[in-house]
Formats: structure tokens, sequence, C-alpha cells
């Protein structure tokens, strides 16, 4: 014959356990719930112990009907809020919790709708565009051929944000889907840079960007993804074009090989540095957030769509290398990748 939960030896058991005595005394913890509420609550008054309104109304109820109840408990571990899911289960007077972390899940909930309202405000905003413009092209502007040729412009431009994002959402997903596949093939660094320098030609030349570079790998190679390496330093150069001002200076070098204690291996570092307005130190840890813009208006209007050092993140990630952002107000930015050498 099975024994009853409450004879159960709480101590012995490997998963979050408490036990709650017919005098509604926390007469029992686990070892592995010790660790979250702490031992000392052993002794005490479940309401003392838990404190929580939505906990001790799960337990009364458990109490009072003799039915199992479900519920949460919000806890903290460290800078990180904690959500566990509770079965409160009554056995012979006395009350049975269990406790299932939740947390991981309910983040990546979190995640889900953050992205979904984000990915949902800004298509919202190019769509309205495109509603009124035509609504206006239909109507007043109808035989204005000068607005109509204005508003067409305006109308493109909102269309291809459309579709730079969807774009972008797709690159994103696509590498963090082979995120876990490390590259293989074996990449001379310096001439991939220079290669994209040059798909960047006229972009740079429209900025009237002065760019130097400079390659000390002498033709060492990295464990790479030809096209993804491409795009991680597309989207930094053409960031330091857009973004350290028109007319400026943007620098390229390439390290010789060397020992890199952020990859515990020997390694290339690539440094992409303009001498454009500067980030402020706030921003730095949050840059490579999905949709996380510094200057959201100047974003949108040269042409952003706050992906680029997401997906950029997801790449180096993938290649087991690092990034590293270095900035100072008025004195422009530097991105660092550093690659392990093949």
């Amino acid at each position: 014959m099975p024994m009853s939960a409450a004879t159960i030896p709480v101590s012995a058991l490997p998963f979050p356990v408490m036990l709650i005595d017919e005098n509604q005394i926390v007469a029992g913890l686990s070892p592995a719930l010790a660790a979250v509420l702490g031992e000392h609550i052993k002794g005490r008054h479940f309401i003392s112990a838990l404190r929580q309104p939505v906990t001790l109304e799960a337990i009364e109820t458990a109490m009072r009907t003799g039915q199992a109840v479900q519920t949460r408990w919000l806890g903290r571990d460290g800078a990180r809020d904690t959500t566990w899911a509770v079965h409160v289960i009554p056995d012979a007077g006395r009350i049975v919790l269990t406790f299932e972390d939740r947390t991981a899940a309910e983040e990546v909930s979190q995640f889900r709708r953050d992205f979904v309202a984000n990915v949902s405000h800004e298509l919202r905003t190019p769509l309205t565009a495109l509603q009124g413009f035509i609504e206006t092209l239909r109507g007043a502007a109808r035989n204005d051929a000068a607005a109509r040729e204005r508003f067409l412009g305006i109308m493109e431009r909102e269309s291809a944000r459309m579709t730079q994002l969807v774009d972008d959402l797709l690159s994103l997903s696509r590498v963090e889907e082979g995120e876990r596949q490390r590259p293989i093939q074996a990449i001379a660094i310096g001439a991939l840079v220079a290669a994209t320098l040059a798909d960047l030609e006229p972009v740079i030349a429209a900025a009237q960007v002065k760019v130097t570079l400079t390659d000390d790998t002498a033709g060492a190679s990295v464990l790479g993804d030809t096209n993804q390496l491409r795009q991680v330093f597309g989207n930094l150069i053409e960031n330091a074009v857009k973004y350290g001002g028109t007319g400026g200076t943007l620098t390229v070098t390439l390290d010789a090989p060397a020992q890199h204690n952020a990859l515990h291996a020997k390694g290339i570092a690539v440094h992409v540095q303009d001498r454009g307005p500067g980030i402020a130190q706030h921003h730095i840890p949050r840059l490579t957030e999905r949709f996380y813009r510094v200057d959201t208006h100047r974003s949108r209007a040269l042409g952003g769509t706050g992906l680029g050092l997401a997906i950029v993140k997801h790449i180096i990630n993938r290649h087991r290398g690092r990034l590293l952002i270095k900035s100072a107000l008025g004195q422009g930015t530097t991105f660092t990748v550093i690659l392990p050498q093949s």
C-alpha cells in the first residue's frame, strides 16, 4: 500500500516541496526549496512563512475544501524575478506544496509578446502612412501631379522599410536556427573585409566618408561562414558610415593573430572605428537587443530596422567570437569583432 504524501520524508525529495502540518506550521522543506525560501521558515506558521496573498488563499482553499489547488509564487533570485507554479495538495489533514520553476517559460512567453508588439509597432507606422497617401491620391491629390510624385516617393521609401524589416526578421530567424552549428570553412578574414568594403563603395562615396583599411593579418584565416561574416562587417561598416557623420572618417583595422582573453584562445580582432558623435554609456549594453535604437527617429529616417546588431550578435555567437563596443560622446564609436583563428 503506497505511503500517504504527508508521510514521505520531505528532506529526501530532490524537488522543491513543503509540508504544512495539522497546526498550519511549516513542518518540512526539501533541500531544493530551502535553497529558494531559506531554512529559517521551518517551524513558522505558513502565513508568516509565505506571505503572498494569492498563495495563502490557495492554501486556505485547499484546507477548507479538501481539493487540490494550483497557484503561483513570485520570488527573486539576485536581480532576476522568478515565477513558480505551486500545486497545493491536501493530505490527511496536512498540506503538501510542490513548486515548479516556470521562470524560463515565463521569460519566453514575455519575449514572444514583446517581439510581436515590436514587430506590430514597426509595421504600423509605414502601413498607416501608405493608407493615408492612398486615400489622398484617390481624393484631393488625384489631379495634382507634383503631389502625386512626392507621395509616391514617400510610399516607395515606406514599402522599402517594410521589405527591409521582413528581410531582417527572416535573416535573424535563420541565424538563430543555426547558431549551435559551428562553421568549419577557413576564410581569409582580410580579403573578406576588403571585399565587403568594395561592395559598400557606393554608400561610402555617397556619404563622402574617407575610409582607411589596415590589415596586419598576413593572410590568416578564421573558421566561418562567408555570407554571414560579410553580413557582420557590412552591417558594422554601413552603420559607421550612416551614424558617423557625412564627410567623416572611418578606420577599419585588422590586428595580427594574437592570444585573446575574451576567447581563451588565439584569435583575430577586427576594429571598425568612426569619429561620429558617439553613444552614451547607458545605451551600450542594450545595443544588440532587438529593435533597440539610440535615436529612434534618426534610425528610421536612415532606413534602420533595429535588428542589425541583434543579427550581428547571433552570427558572432555562432562563430564562438566576441563583440566589444567602446564609445565616448563627441569622440566616436569602435566596434570590435574577435574571431578564433582557424
